[in-house]
């Protein structure tokens, strides 16, 4: 039987419980470098920025609104009244146009010519008589006939000898040619700038009417 000496075995125990504690702590420290690699290995949590709050004004803060006056309202003048055209008088013998009409020397006040030997196939043209804003009403004419002929007339046309007559008058025996009344014809209202027509009517052809002047009127 071997008897072996007490401190061979406290040597051996002692060196079995170093190498214990060696491997223990290789362990450790594996342990260790793991669970640092495992903490580098994760990403750290984002940053939570705080966000401000949207600030909001209460309606009791708030300035109240500047009151906006209105502005005054403008005025226009108002626009001037148009004036009347004064109308001259026109001689019948300073026609644009004659007709078959001829013309003499006038016993009538004022001298000067008259229109004569008129029948319902002739016709007085006055070009470019203007009339105005205002409207013509009316026209007067200084007329004069020895017969008395039944249904004579004097008629005003505008633009056209083939328009309606907008006035006319009756031709009544004055008792001699040479004897000159005026006779105003009532017109639908003239206004603007027109050429004017004097044309005769009657139931024959014949010579029934003289013509010294014309002027319209409102």
């Amino acid at each position: 039987m071997d008897h072996r000496s007490p401190n061979v075995y406290r040597t051996r125990s002692g060196t079995n419980r170093r190498r214990v504690l060696t491997a223990l702590g290789g362990v450790a420290l594996l342990l260790v470098g793991y669970a640092i690699g495992r903490w580098q290995d994760t990403p750290a949590d984002p940053a939570v920025v705080p966000v401000a709050a949207p600030v909001t004004s209460s309606p009791a803060a708030e300035s109240p609104a500047a009151p906006t006056s209105a502005a005054p309202a403008s005025t226009a003048p108002a626009s001037a009244a148009p004036e009347p055209v004064d109308y001259p008088v026109i001689q019948a013998e300073n026609a644009t146009e004659m007709s078959g009409i001829q013309t003499q020397e006038t016993g009538d006040e004022g001298g000067g010519l008259n229109t004569a030997w008129i029948t319902r196939a002739d016709h007085l043209r006055f070009d470019n008589l203007e009339f105005g804003e205002v409207p013509a009403t009316k026209a007067k004419l200084r007329i004069s006939s020895a017969v008395g002929i039944a249904g004579g007339r004097v008629e005003i046309r505008l633009d056209s000898r083939e328009n309606a007559p907008v006035g006319e008058v009756a031709v009544t025996d004055t008792g001699d040619w040479q004897t000159f009344t005026t006779s105003v014809a009532a017109l639908q209202p003239i206004t603007g700038t027109h050429t004017v027509f004097l044309t005769f009517a009657a139931p024959d052809d014949t010579e029934f009417v003289n013509v010294n002047w014309l002027q319209f009127a409102h």
